[in-house]
């Protein structure tokens, strides 16, 4: 608690939340949760003020603990970091009851109609408070770097379920009263709420899918490996910490592919393809139950601890399951995702660089592919210098002396030293070069080398299409194949090249996500304008900002693909999160 989180106003070295207990009223109509937060606080320095972080968020009173009415200052808003919110208590206050409303436009806070949602009956609604939302939907201490425990009753209409990341019950309330309780402590941008026309179905008796009843079959189907999933990763790193391993699918416009909130996963519809291709990303949250709920970073500039290691966690759990050649197509796409991100940054950007400096910058900047892939390859370079066995054996310490806390990337490097590399200056000078990673721009020269047998066979598909010589259909390609196929291919083609491609593979009619969208955006690039139904019909439908992005993107290259992008997104922001508007507004502005 002593790093300084320029993205909070807490001072948890006064003052530190404990407890929270909330309770809270879904209302649709009005676009408000309305009701009550109370914290239990631990006031270290026998202080008279608890700060607190808070966005367009209504205080109506607060009470103290001896009943009587506390003063509060909700001081002026600043961009993305809201209002400080300061309660004057006494040096003998235990707990503080805050009586509030958000904002009908909380940036946390997804409002969809019942026509957003699969079922088009029921209206639903959801929270993403990844990195500094929460506050904009509970008064706290909006810290990675600072845990709790909580629990919750929420009232929601009669006929829909209240899920949150926490215990819950998995059957369907009439009345519409949902408790909760969290008994690990997490960080406040682990806090989730889900309110929707929601069921379950149970795998084992500690992992399952929540989703629409439309989409709940389809979902069963697709994660089916879930179990298997969540034995990998404990025999990998060591012991589930958190009960229950869940999944929600949510409605499309969910902007990221998941969110790793404890004991239940929010999740992309977009990755169910039909045919289990995609569920990487399940396998990526659920290692997220290590890395980042259970050590997590203390600051924002410090997320690459949690992206990196997740990723390079994700890629042996996808090993463990579906084999080498499988994980090697995944490992080389992720490379060349990665050094053309490094390109389009520059050489010497310093968002480059893993330990980032995020201060007077929306802690969102810092969530881009360094963080997660540079993460990963960086760890996979670690792997590669001192072999596996050794480092497998360093990582289950590393998360077993960290459980339940944060981690700055400073105490990272010094826990590196002592236990891996311990002072063997060969290693660290030659091999792992930790601060050329950690602390310098680009893509250090000892990047690890990545190959793949089976993407050297799309090599030579792709070299015949390229002499003119028809290519006959693949047998056995999964969604790795395709995507590196897409990918090799020039950034536009002529219009008869693009219709021979369509006609023969279907790319335009694929229920494929990964696949679809980068044929979209080789589409707009060619010109090719039987893919626009598509293209609009996708931009209409989903809301994941790693699709929308590069889409909207190849549209705003030219004058005409703007004013297009311009009229399919009036239609289609009403459905995105703020998380994806943010991105998109700047980009069509």
């Amino acid at each position: 608690m002593s790093r300084k989180d320029v993205h909070s106003y807490a001072r948890p070295l006064e003052v530190v939340v404990r407890h929270l207990d909330l309770e809270l009223m879904v209302d649709f109509n009005a676009k408000q949760l309305r009701g009550t937060a109370t914290l239990q606080i631990d006031n270290l320095k026998k202080a008279e003020q608890l700060h607190l972080d808070s966005r367009d968020l209504k205080i109506d009173s607060i009470l103290l603990d001896d009943g009587s009415i506390a003063k509060f200052d909700l001081m002026p808003a600043v961009p993305f970091l809201g209002s400080e919110l300061i309660v004057h208590i006494k040096p003998n206050t235990k707990k503080v009851k805050i009586t509030y409303a958000t904002s009908p436009s909380a940036s946390a806070l997804q409002w969809l109609s019942p026509e957003q949602t699969a079922g088009g009956k029921h209206p639903f609604l959801f929270t993403q408070s990844q990195a500094i939302l929460a506050r904009t939907w509970l008064p706290l201490q909006d810290s990675p770097g600072i845990r709790f425990t909580y629990t919750a009753k929420v009232t929601c209409p009669p006929g829909l379920m209240a899920l949150m990341s926490a215990e819950n019950d998995t059957a369907l309330h009439p009345h519409g009263i949902y408790t909760s309780n969290m008994p690990q402590a997490i960080p406040s941008y682990l806090m989730a709420l889900s309110v929707g026309d929601l069921r379950f179905h149970a795998y084992d008796k500690r992992s399952g899918i929540f989703a629409e009843p439309i989409t709940l079959d389809k979902a069963v189907y697709e994660f089916v490996d879930l179990p298997k999933m969540v034995v990998a990763a404990e025999e990998l790193y060591g012991p589930y910490a958190w009960g229950r391993y869940d999944v929600l699918v949510l409605p499309p416009s969910f902007p990221f592919g998941g969110m790793e909130n404890p004991r239940i996963t929010f999740a992309t519809p977009t990755i169910i393809a039909g045919d289990r291709s995609l569920v990487a990303l399940i396998a990526h949250e659920l290692a997220h139950s290590w890395s980042g709920n259970l050590v997590t970073n203390a600051t924002w500039n410090d997320f690459w601890l949690n992206e990196g290691f997740t990723v390079y966690f994700e890629s042996r759990i996808m090993e463990k399951l579906y084999g080498k050649d499988f994980e090697d197509m995944a490992t080389v796409l992720s490379a060349g995702e990665l050094k053309k991100t490094v390109a389009e940054m520059g050489p010497d950007n310093p968002d480059s660089h893993l330990y980032l400096n995020l201060e007077g910058r929306d802690p969102d900047d810092g969530m881009s592919d360094i963080a997660y892939e540079k993460g990963r390859f960086f760890l996979l370079n670690i792997e590669m210098a001192v072999g596996r066995e050794r480092w497998d054996n360093f990582l289950k310490q590393y998360f077993a002396e960290h459980a339940f806390q944060s981690i700055t990337t400073e105490e990272f490097l010094d826990y590196l030293e002592k236990n891996l590399i311990q002072g063997d200056g060969k290693l660290r000078n030659t091999k792992i070069r930790e601060n050329i990673w950690v602390y310098g721009p680009g893509l250090p020269d000892n990047f690890p080398k990545v190959h793949s047998v089976e993407l050297e066979k799309v090599d030579a598909v792709v070299k015949t299409f390229q002499e003119g010589k028809k290519v006959e259909n693949p047998k056995g390609w999964t969604t790795h194949h395709w995507v590196y196929f897409l990918r090799a291919l020039p950034d536009s083609l002529p219009l008869d090249k693009m219709k021979s491609l369509d006609e023969q593979f279907k790319f335009t009619e694929s229920g494929n996500s990964e696949i679809l969208c980068q044929w979209l955006e080789l589409s707009i690039r060619s010109k090719y304008l039987d893919a626009d139904t598509s293209l609009e019909k996708f931009l209409t439908s989903v809301g994941r900002r790693k699709f929308l992005k590069p889409l909207y993107s190849a549209l705003a290259e030219t004058a005409e693909g703007k004013k297009k992008a311009q009229a399919i997104y009036a239609k289609a922001r009403p459905g995105y999160h703020s998380v994806s508007t943010g991105t998109i507004d700047e980009m069509l502005r």
